[in-house]
């Protein structure tokens, strides 16, 4: 494990989806948002660590985004976004690991076959939003997100909260 214990929001990519009747006033906007979350918390989400976490009861990853959707100073979409990992003993013989997990998301279940499936599951998002622009005059607006991630203390690793903006795409609102 290296010794730098640092955790990134990064590839924060927000892409307009366009469609019919779209950039109308008080219609609302379809967007793309994706990222991933990278360094320490990435590194350290494996199978030996799944054990030693497991043994001492450490049972549950939560991961917590908040995703804030701005023009300019004006936020026109709060939400928020919840992983779950949850560690479990299987006697699966496809599994080489005494310790497995599965992942919810958008409380979904979902039961990884690999190391690297289970991370993208719970590390990469690829988000559609739709954002109401009734709050917007009729014109070009500049919009971006702003991406807050954040988890607990665990056995493996520290407390945290990580921060990261996406590029900002331009929008005409028509009358």
């Amino acid at each position: 494990m290296s010794g730098d214990k640092r955790s990134t929001i990064t590839h924060v990519l927000l892409t307009r989806i366009a469609h019919q009747n779209e950039g109308r006033l008080k219609r609302p906007l379809t967007l793309d948002l994706s990222f991933r979350i990278d360094g320490h918390i990435r590194h350290v989400f494996n199978p030996r660590i799944w054990e030693s976490a497991y043994n001492k009861h450490d049972n549950v990853f939560r991961l917590s985004i908040e995703v804030t959707v701005k023009a300019g100073r004006a936020k026109l979409l709060l939400t928020k976004l919840t992983r779950k990992a949850a560690l479990f003993w299987t006697r699966n013989p496809k599994i080489t690991s005494r310790i497995w997990v599965y992942i919810t998301s958008d409380d979904t279940p979902f039961y990884p076959n690999s190391v690297e499936e289970a991370k993208s599951l719970l590390f990469d998002f690829d988000r559609r939003i739709h954002v109401d622009t009734s709050n917007l005059g009729a014109g070009n607006h500049l919009l971006c997100a702003q991406v807050i991630a954040s988890w607990e203390s665990h056995h493996y690793t520290e407390r945290s909260e990580i921060t990261a903006v996406s590029n900002t795409i331009k929008v005409d609102i028509e009358d």
